[in-house]
């Protein structure tokens, strides 16, 4: 599975590409497969997103896009100094999906 992600440019968000259009949740991002290339050429020309890229993921426990990489799964979970500021914070098992 293939996943286009990139930064919200007013607010610095991790974005992730649905199909249409960018969203914050992960749970939204879809398998782009071959188009990849082709959405981040025409999302950097309208100036959606800040820096969109490929990644890897797979399929996770719940049915969801997980992020093959540690780095993307922690982008994904949101800002980890503390658990209470991530993008769930009472989802024990969102935070055990990282590591």
């Amino acid at each position: 599975m293939i996943l286009v992600t990139g930064n919200d440019l007013k607010t610095g968000a991790v974005t992730w590409w649905t199909g249409h259009g960018w969203s914050t949740a992960i749970e939204d991002a879809v398998d782009v497969g071959q188009a990849g290339d082709a959405i981040i050429a025409a999302e950097e020309a309208a100036r959606r997103v800040n820096v969109p890229y490929l990644i890897e993921a797979e399929h996770g426990p719940d049915g969801a896009p997980r992020p093959a990489h540690i780095k993307e799964r922690m982008r994904a979970l949101g800002p980890t100094v503390r658990p209470d500021l991530t993008l769930k914070p009472n989802d024990v098992d969102a935070i055990r999906n990282v590591v």
